[in-house]
């Protein structure tokens, strides 16, 4: 469970105690890779693998941006993330995250599609 903190005290004293530990066996490059590997087989050549950001959460985690790159229009935008474990290597991605990647980048190829032909 992720915390997040919106409105910060404006004076005062704030302590945040956090205590995350995990073995790194999986670098931001190797997870960038896998994801990379995995959306150019199983989802479309059309996309791809962005910077990997190290999460913090219950577990800690590369959170990889899949990444829209049309031929004529080069990146578009992202279009999803897929999680991966930083100690086991494991992607966390279901068949329900794939067609919602898909969908959000069929919507956005229309989206650009439609603003290139005005």
């Amino acid at each position: 469970m992720v915390t997040v903190v919106n409105a910060l005290p404006q004076t005062g004293r704030l302590e945040i105690d956090i205590k995350v530990s995990a073995d790194i066996n999986i670098s931001a490059y190797a997870a960038q890779q896998k994801v990379n590997d995995f959306v150019l087989s199983d989802i479309s050549y059309m996309m791809h693998a962005g910077k990997a950001q190290l999460i913090l959460d219950k577990r800690i985690y590369w959170r990889v941006p899949v990444i829209l790159s049309l031929t004529r229009h080069g990146d578009v935008g992202e279009v999803g993330v897929i999680d991966v474990d930083v100690e086991t290597g494991q992607m966390h991605v279901t068949p329900q995250h794939i067609a919602e990647i898909n969908n959000r980048a069929e919507s956005l190829t229309l989206s650009i599609s439609s603003t290139a032909t005005q």
